[in-house]
């Protein structure tokens, strides 16, 4: 009988285990008994057997005149049936190569003499449970003083443990099986953008930026409105995207930076992860804008455009659901009648900073101060610095005078109303 015949009839000799195993494990090894269970068909315990099984394997193979073909089948068949890895199998190959044998020498280390048993894990367990799991210093000290102060005979042992060691005792099973300690996960820190409420002093083109969900229905998702505003001149660009992953937000991002007639500084944000990522990060950073984004328990670093969101969003666009493939059709609304309307036709309260009797700064809203967003825009000094080039005031001023506030609002609640007909008809023909 050739090798390749032999090595089959061996496999049909050991069919039965083999089946079994591949039958209750159809990945392969993952469960079979033997090398820490990871295949063959002895036990974990049963080590001088699979030595004699191997040696007369390899006697009765005649392993030593085999081809370098044969003996790889030789060596993964061994391999297969004793659950040993290639390296394993190989190395007792060369033993019995040089010896003719194979011999198992035993050799356990009896290691290091164990200090602190599971009695002192079980004594630490019990001392951090009542002193809520101090810090490793004061639960050494705490030790300690038990001994020392109170001379309690059991926390002679952990009276000398190093800190670092205290927080090994703690993994030990002994004071697992007692108690355990469960942290709640912590936020990684954001490394993007400054953490910190922007100071214009006065200067346009720091930017306020929110995002309102125009909600889902049915599994749909809604339209998202990308509202920002200007700080000092609450000149608005609301334009829409179909959702806020990276693909969508990115293109209207440059679009809002474009649109504002002056050059931007910076751009403020809450800290969802639609702006505070490293796309839009590389984006302004190409720019050469600040990027911030607002303080923890500080809900008035963005509470402008969060005030925008409600006094401008939601009362032209309203709460009903509008599906995101209409953000095109909306985009094109903003840009012909929206954006324009709100910058050049609808005035705004404009606040002045007052230090009261108290010392505190407040905040009030003078009717003399109430002026267009273009208008409040043309009152700075030395405006003319700010906007971009090739943008002049006569350029301007044409979009604003070209028609009235009246006609502006007019215009804008026609082309609102008729894209809505056409959403909402389309909607319930839909459903």
């Amino acid at each position: 009988m050739s090798l390749n015949g032999r090595f089959l009839f061996m496999m049909v000799t050991h069919g039965d285990l083999h089946e079994r195993t591949e039958n209750s494990d159809p990945g392969g090894r993952e469960g079979l008994p033997g090398r820490d269970a990871g295949g063959g068909v002895f036990h974990p315990g049963q080590k001088h057997e699979r030595y004699h099984w191997i040696e007369q394997t390899l006697r009765r193979f005649n392993y030593r005149a085999l081809g370098r073909a044969e003996r790889g089948l030789v060596l993964r068949y061994a391999e297969r049936v004793s659950g040993y890895s290639r390296q394993t199998v190989t190395r007792l190959v060369a033993q019995y190569r040089d010896r003719g044998k194979l011999r198992r020498r035993q050799r356990t280390v009896a290691g290091f003499a164990r200090y602190y048993t599971d009695a002192d894990a079980r004594l630490l367990a019990e001392l951090d449970e009542l002193h809520a799991t101090p810090c490793g210093a004061a639960a050494k000290k705490l030790c300690e003083r038990m001994y020392r102060l109170h001379g309690d005979e059991r926390f002679e042992a952990l009276s000398h443990i190093s800190v670092s060691h205290l927080y090994n005792l703690r993994k030990a099973n002994g004071y697992r099986r007692q108690r355990r300690q469960f942290d709640k996960t912590r936020p990684t820190r954001s490394t993007i953008a400054s953490r910190r409420k922007p100071d214009p002093q006065g200067r346009p083109g720091y930017l306020r930026l929110d995002t309102v969900h125009q909600g889902d229905l049915d599994g749909i998702k809604g339209v998202y409105h990308i509202n920002a505003v200007d700080e000092i001149t609450q000149f608005q660009c609301v334009l829409s995207v179909e959702r806020i992953s990276e693909r969508f937000l990115i293109p209207v991002l440059e679009t809002i930076l474009e649109t504002f007639p002056f050059a931007i500084q910076g751009f403020h944000a809450d800290n969802g992860s639609e702006y505070i990522n490293h796309r839009v990060a590389e984006l302004l950073n190409k720019l050469n804008i600040e990027f911030t984004k607002s303080r923890p328990r500080h809900s008035n670093d963005n509470a402008l455009a969060e005030s925008k969101n409600a006094s401008v969003v939601r009362k032209h666009l309203g709460f009903e659901h509008i599906p995101g493939r209409w953000a095109a059709q909306l985009n094109a609304f903003h840009r012909r009648h929206f954006n324009p309307y709100l910058n050049y036709h609808r005035p705004c309260l404009f606040p002045v900073a007052r230090i009261d009797p108290k010392g505190k700064l407040k905040k009030h809203y003078p009717y003399n101060e109430m002026d267009t967003p273009y208008g409040k825009l043309k009152s700075l000094p030395n405006v003319e610095n700010f906007l971009k080039p090739g943008i002049t005031f006569e350029q301007l001023d044409a979009i604003a005078m070209r028609i009235s506030d009246n006609e502006a609002a007019k215009q804008m609640n026609e082309a609102k109303r008729q894209l809505f007909k056409t959403i909402f008809e389309q909607g319930r023909k839909a459903g």
